[in-house]
């Protein structure tokens, strides 16, 4: 039996991340109190639910900080009996205050006293002990409703019997660092198309900038090295790990991190079954 808790802080996207899980037949528990893990557990062995692909509760920050704080011990109980996994979901504080202002929800945790920005960084204060301990920590700063849900899909749901879910994520610096890598490769020193005019307009998806890129050397030195080194030691995460995402950064996330991220996915293909690949700064994968 599997157990997903799914947490992060009011605006992140929670429930969209559990309401997939339920469609892909999960029982779902939104807002559980912290406390009541362990008797969820212990009925979960009891039952079995033999039916279901597994449990997923929902617990945030509506629970008292002491059941909070308690969590970490509750987690590595219920993992002495079964397997569970915490995923995080967050956004930085701009968006989140964005997207409370545009469905004028109340924040769980104001009050006369404490506005939204300082509810918010409350919260994440509040739930450090579940964040600490995620499996997969996702930023939602970037994904609209259903780029979630096809992130959760792939890779909560279907790599249940797929080993290690490996994400080729790509991104540019000016927009900042995913807060989400695990692994994060720097190819701003690499040729740039960007200062080719005719190559501009195109991303490294296009044949164009393939073509050039493929050309130059220390691009290929670059995926080599890149690639020798998730070949050496991507075995070993795989070994305690359930989820790795590796970001490759260039200036704009347009051309050669882009190239790069689609080689890399194209070349570990054969030897992972759960491949996502991503480009944040195109919007799509």
């Amino acid at each position: 039996m599997r157990l997903v808790v799914i947490s992060g802080r009011s605006g992140s996207g929670k429930s969209t991340a559990l309401h997939v899980l339920e469609d892909e037949g999960f029982y779902c528990i939104d807002n559980l109190p912290a406390s009541m893990l362990g008797p969820l557990v212990e009925q979960m062995q009891q039952d079995g639910y033999p039916a279901l692909k597994g449990v997923a509760v929902s617990i945030d920050a509506r629970n008292t900080g002491r059941d909070l704080a308690l969590f970490p011990a509750m987690l590595e109980r219920a993992r002495a009996h079964m397997e569970c996994e915490v995923i995080y979901l967050d956004a930085s504080k701009p968006t989140l205050i964005k997207r409370f202002s545009e469905t004028r929800r109340k924040h769980p945790l104001t009050s006369d006293d404490t506005d939204l920005s300082k509810a918010i960084e409350a919260e994440k204060k509040l739930l450090e002990p579940i964040a600490d301990l995620a499996s997969l920590t996702i930023s939602t700063n970037n994904l609209n409703l259903y780029q979630l849900r096809d992130m959760v899909l792939a890779r909560v749901v279907r790599q249940a019997n797929a080993g290690l879910s490996l994400l080729f994520l790509s991104f540019g610096y000016k927009h900042g660092i995913p807060v989400d890598a695990d692994l994060v490769f720097d190819v701003r020193h690499l040729p740039n198309p960007f200062w080719k005019p005719e190559l501009r307009a195109w991303t490294g998806k296009d044949q164009p900038v393939i073509d050039f890129l493929a050309g130059e050397e220390a691009v290929q030195a670059m995926f080599t090295d890149i690639s020798q080194f998730l070949d050496k030691w991507l075995p070993a995460y795989r070994q305690n790990r359930r989820y790795l995402t590796v970001a490759i950064g260039c200036t704009g996330g347009q051309h050669r991190s882009v190239y790069l991220c689609e080689r890399l996915a194209q070349h570990f293909r054969p030897q992972y079954e759960n491949i996502q690949l991503r480009h944040r700064e195109l919007g799509a994968a």
